[in-house]
């Protein structure tokens, strides 16, 4: 029964928690086992919090005992990664310079996540200081893949995305600069929203790039995200970045209702250069959604031709600003992808920086306009299926490609603009998950949202699971 527990989402778990069919204890016991059972295949983990979290799951009980259930993630056991700050833990960033970094206080979504009762089993990692898409660290390791363990599980949220998969974590939050959360959740076969810019508070977060970054849920389902979005938004005195509007009720916007929903797709940037088993998954999953009602516009958006480098320099430069001082004093600590990176950041000039923004600002106005003919746009996740550890190239229709180039391509975007985006599991090719993602207008996270459940359930997995639930 209780590895059975692990299986399940939050939106199942939920209901039994408050009826007090399964209690917190047994749950979080049995993720921690999972946990540690899938530890020296997968590697998910940077510390697991066994002690803690078996405490915390008693607290959580007992509180549900005395009828104080305090909603949808009260008792939940989830981990979290680690760029994210929590009061007396080791925050490492999976790095090697804060290897005994200790925060004296928690992060704004941990103390939101704390008010809603979650149990926290440990920090999952992640590549080096964010910087990086395959989750191959120098210092502890290669994160794999649950599918193929011999392929990367996309970063640089790669433990997260891997943990859930294997059922290690209930669910988890990611952070997103250039593709964090939906390039891994893509790759794991799993649910990743990067909500809207300044919807979710960052303080308490190790930055990588002030202005791309994002905090956000990487959950089984959609309505898991749902909730755990309406757990972590809202306002933050501490983040100047948090915008001061209203939270909406998110689990209330998830209807399934799709019906005259008008998609968006762009042809000449989110369609080109795709592989055809993604193509081809992707395309039948704008149809699902069709079938169910909604209709398709083709729309342009001109500046997205100057996207990559925008995002680029613009990511490149600030990354490299945060990192200065190491990079003088010990640059032989970081490793040498993101050593290299860093090196890279201190070329462009405020010129280049400017211009970035300038088309930036552009970006934004095309997207907007976009949106004033449709509700919500599709595109592939992912253009490329996650490639073998240690190897640079992807493959692109037979062709070899790079990796980073071709794997941000459908990110980067996002980030600029700070529109919010999901990625929701459509299939698999060649035994490895591909990823729809449905981008919308500024603060419209339950639009997404409920496309995406409509989409979900039309059961586009055909409940397959991850090879190594097969042998632990």
């Amino acid at each position: 029964m209780s590895k059975d527990l692990t299986t399940k989402s939050v939106e199942e778990l939920a209901p039994l928690i408050e009826n007090k069919t399964i209690s917190p204890v047994e749950l979080t016991k049995a993720v921690i086992d999972q946990a540690e059972a899938t530890q020296e295949k997968i590697n998910s983990y940077m510390a697991i919090y066994k002690e803690d979290a078996m405490k915390e799951a008693r607290k959580a009980e007992d509180e549900i005992s005395s009828g104080n259930y305090r909603g949808m993630y009260h008792g939940i056991p989830m981990a979290v990664k680690d760029n994210i700050y929590m009061k007396d833990k080791v925050t490492t960033m999976s790095s090697k310079i804060h290897k005994d970094f200790v925060s004296d206080y928690d992060a704004g979504v941990i103390k939101k996540m704390k008010e809603a009762g979650i149990v926290f089993t440990g920090k999952l990692s992640m590549h080096e200081y964010a910087w990086g898409i395959t989750n191959n660290n120098p210092h502890y390791g290669a994160v794999r893949n649950p599918w193929n363990l011999e392929k990367i599980p996309g970063g640089s949220s790669g433990g997260s995305g891997a943990a859930v998969a294997a059922n290690a974590t209930a669910a988890t939050l990611g952070t997103d600069t250039a593709g964090s959360i939906r390039i891994p959740s893509s790759a794991n076969g799993i649910v990743g929203l990067k909500q809207t810019f300044g919807r979710v508070s960052k303080y308490g977060v190790y930055p990588l790039a002030w202005t791309l970054d994002h905090v956000g849920p990487m959950t089984k389902t959609v309505k898991d995200a749902a909730g755990l979005l309406q757990v972590i938004a809202g306002f933050d005195k501490n983040d100047p970045t948090t915008v001061n509007v209203p939270v909406d009720n998110y689990m209330d916007q998830v209807t399934g209702d799709v019906k005259d929903l008008v998609i968006g797709v762009n042809e000449d940037y989110f369609f080109n250069r795709v592989d055809s088993g993604i193509n081809k998954l992707v395309r039948a999953g704008v149809q699902k959604l069709v079938d169910q009602g909604a209709k398709v516009q083709e729309v342009k958006i001109p500046t997205l031709q100057y996207a990559e480098w925008a995002e680029l320099v613009t990511s490149l430069s600030e990354a490299s600003t945060i990192h200065h001082s190491d990079m003088l004093k010990r640059p032989d600590d970081f490793g040498n992808d993101i050593r290299m990176l860093f090196e890279l950041g201190e070329l462009p000039s405020a010129v280049d920086y400017l211009q970035a923004q300038q088309v930036r600002r552009q970006l934004k106005q095309d997207f907007q306009k976009a949106f004033e003919q449709v509700d919500i746009l599709v595109a592939p996740t992912l253009p490329v299926l996650p490639n073998d550890i240690g190897d640079d190239f992807a493959d692109l229709n037979g062709e070899k490609v790079d990796l980073i180039d071709n794997i941000i391509r459908f990110m980067g975007p996002l980030n600029l603009t700070g529109l919010p985006a999901l990625t929701v599991p459509c299939g698999l090719d060649q035994g490895l998950p591909v990823g729809m993602q449905l981008i919308g207008p500024a603060f419209k996270e339950g639009r997404i949202l409920n496309a995406g459940y409509a989409f979900e359930q039309t059961n586009p997995m055909e409940g397959k699971k991850p090879g190594i639930l097969e042998t632990v």
